[in-house]
């Protein structure tokens, strides 16, 4: 075998683009019930602002980096910039073309008229205006700026307003939609069986004339600006100042952040838009043309005004799990055999019933858990305040730098401080994103450990449509070094010790790395071997290359990745023996899963890290082994449905094109049948 010194790598925030066309799919496929439709054009939306607050900004950055280093780096921000831009533009018309040609028609079929302006304001302006009066009027802010001139107007991160032009063409008006006080989606006199509604922008758009009593008003526009997400803290750790409170004093950055993108209607004329680019002090690269509508991640929200249940997916029966449903001593069931569990299929009800027992249970000393995105009140937050009231010891380490959740997860952890926990908050410059509890229980005069390890977090609301695994186990092996990892979470241990679980940033690579050798070496010995791995996203260069040496050697890869991928499958001679596809249907896959052949006596893994360099070198990530066979069986099956899904999945192609998986199998989609999978063997 040829030694290849370069191996292709492609672009992740190119490729993230990719995934999101995945999205605009099931949002375009007629076959999804029309509310299923509706969501995935939400889903696209707010998948596609948090890319320009998150990757957007970071391409920013770049650029700020001096010239020649960038060079010297290979970092092109301009040309990736441009790329995108062009691929954003083409999902932009996409969508508006799934909008208004397929879906608008299809909610007027069954009787649910969503209102044009131009409707509105031919049948419907005194409701309009009476609306509007009662409900929106004090709620708006309308400002008048100078026409190409720096302004101070500040638009709010990622807000609806509308840009007014008057027939003096010197000055222009700036009117806040106020959508994040108001239901964006008007329900208005119902006429003849049809459900009217009518975007709360059209009301505000409707009454703009009586905004600018000492100006004639000539047109409107509706624009929103995305800001920066990144939070910049002047230092990481301060000695009178905890990381926390710093972080949660910084938050308002984040609202105030510098602009990533203005998003506009298309129809602004020229020169008008360079007028208004000015007057925020945008540049060039900051516009971004849009529709006459924005922020379609509302459409999440919009109004359920039928019985017709055929506008909606079909509601899965709940599995009940065989041994915990029934189960009244949780300690019991688990010590005699480990169990698994599976969301959305499974009710989340099962882990918080652990944590209820232990809260009740007067054997239990100590509980630690680990809260990556804490829901904002749930039965899980309940239990944990219930065992504090009965004496418990509670652990609880809170990441406070979780995106977008680092209000809510600061204020569960100040709660949980006031009522008695030892709560540890994130350390500067590594996040802790596993998904893991230990429990200490007193049984006949010895501590036994039980523990949970999952691949999702600890919120009951994401578990409804976030696919996701978790184990209970009271092995000693597993549970002796999950305590390990609370001793570093705690400060009292450097590095754990780990022989069965793959601990980041201490053992998982190297872990991972020698099993993918150990499979290259059997091929090349003409021995079977094998890799079939599930995750978000295939990004750390390391891991690609290493699978590119793996394909060389001759061993089959097997990959599901739902999210950007950045090895590129199916060059011959390179990755001809990588094959990867990605599921994107009712639910959001989120488990992460890994099995080897390693000769013949398979070895498997599931927990919280992808294949990324964060998640193998910077965050504090647990993955478990599968020693209890059939737990083991039950895993590979759901893993062998989804790697057999010729329905909802899409093939990662060197082109990237998103071709859906074709054979001439019986059809086969994976969550469906995974759910039917799993009601057979547990209601067995």
């Amino acid at each position: 075998m040829k030694e290849q010194t370069k191996y292709p790598i492609r672009h992740r925030d190119l490729n993230w683009l990719s995934f999101n066309d995945r999205v605009l799919q099931e949002a375009k496929d007629t076959t999804n019930p029309l509310y299923e439709r509706l969501k995935f054009i939400s889903i696209f939306s707010s998948n596609l602002d948090e890319f320009f607050r998150v990757r957007v900004s970071q391409l920013r950055q770049i650029k700020k980096v001096k010239k020649n280093l960038r060079k010297k780096l290979a970092l092109r921000p301009n040309k990736i910039l441009k790329e995108i831009l062009v691929k954003v533009n083409q999902q932009q018309e996409e969508l508006g073309s799934i909008f208004y040609d397929t879906v608008v028609p299809e909610l007027l079929e069954h009787n649910i008229q969503l209102l044009s302006y131009e409707e509105l304001m031919a049948s419907y302006t005194l409701e309009a205006s009476e609306y509007f009066k009662e409900h929106i009027q004090k709620l708006i802010q309308p400002v008048t700026i100078k026409a190409a001139t720096d302004s101070d107007v500040f638009l709010e991160n990622s807000e609806l307003y509308f840009l007014v032009t008057f027939m003096s063409e010197h000055h222009y008006g700036i009117v806040n939609i106020p959508s994040d006080q108001l239901n964006r989606f008007i329900k208005l006199t119902t006429e003849d069986g049809t459900h009217v509604i009518a975007f709360l922008d059209d009301i505000v758009k409707s009454q703009l004339q009586s905004l600018f009593s000492n100006q004639d008003v000539l047109r409107s526009y509706s624009i929103k600006l995305s800001r920066d997400a990144e939070l910049y803290l002047e230092q990481e750790v301060d000695v009178d100042q905890s990381l926390a409170d710093q972080i949660y004093e910084s938050l308002s950055q984040r609202l105030n952040g510098q602009p990533t993108r203005l998003l506009y209607d298309s129809a602004i004329p020229k020169e008008i838009r360079k007028n208004l680019r000015k007057s925020l002090g945008l540049g060039k690269i900051d516009m971004v043309a849009g529709g006459t509508y924005h922020n379609f991640d509302d459409f999440i929200k919009f109004p359920d005004l039928t019985d017709d249940k055929s506008l909606k997916a079909e509601k899965l029966v709940t599995v009940k799990h065989k041994v915990l449903h029934d189960s009244t001593d949780y300690f019991e069931a688990i010590s005699k055999k480990d169990q698994l569990v599976h969301f959305p299929y499974m009710s989340f009800d099962y882990v918080q019933n652990l944590i209820n027992q232990a809260a009740t249970d007067k054997d239990v000393l100590e509980i630690k858990i680990s809260l990556y995105r804490v829901a904002d009140h749930s039965a899980l937050t309940d239990a944990l305040l219930l065992a504090l009231e009965n004496g418990k010891k509670i652990t609880v380490f809170i990441e406070a730098k979780a995106r977008f959740d680092e209000e809510n997860n600061i204020k569960w952890g100040r709660i949980f401080e006031e009522k008695g926990a030892h709560v540890i908050y994130s350390y500067p410059k590594i996040k802790v994103h596993s998904k893991v509890m230990l429990i200490l229980r007193r049984e006949q005069n010895k501590v036994r450990r039980y523990a949970y390890i999952g691949t999702g977090n600890f919120n009951a609301q994401t578990s409804k449509f976030y696919c996701d695994h978790g184990l209970f186990t009271a092995q000693k092996k597993i549970t002796k070094e999950l305590h390990r990892v609370f001793k570093v979470l705690q400060g009292d241990m450097i590095i754990p010790r780990a022989k069965n679980l793959l601990i980041s940033p201490f053992t998982t690579r190297e872990t991972f790395e020698d099993l993918i050798r150990n499979e290259m070496n059997a091929a090349i010995a003409g021995k079977p071997s094998g890799i079939t791995a599930k995750m978000n996203q295939l990004e750390d260069e390391k891991m690609i290359k290493l699978l590119y040496k793996a394909s060389q050697a001759g061993v089959p890869i097997r990959l599901i990745v739902r999210g950007f991928s950045r090895l590129i499958p199916g060059i011959d001679g390179i990755s001809d023996h990588i094959f990867i596809t990605s599921i994107v249907d009712q639910f959001l896959e989120h488990g992460r899963i890994y099995k080897f052949h390693n000769n013949g006596l398979p070895v498997m893994y599931m927990g919280s890290a992808d294949w990324m360099s964060r998640n193998l070198d910077r965050r504090i990530e647990v993955l478990t082994p599968i020693y209890d066979q059939d737990i083991f069986r039950e895993l590979e099956d759901i893993l062998d449905i989804q790697l057999s899904d010729n329905v909802k999945a899409r093939v990662h192609t060197i082109q990237e094109d998103n071709v859906m998986v074709s054979n001439d199998e019986t059809d086969i989609r994976s969550q469906i049948k995974i759910h039917n999978y799993l009601l057979a063997k547990h209601h067995a």
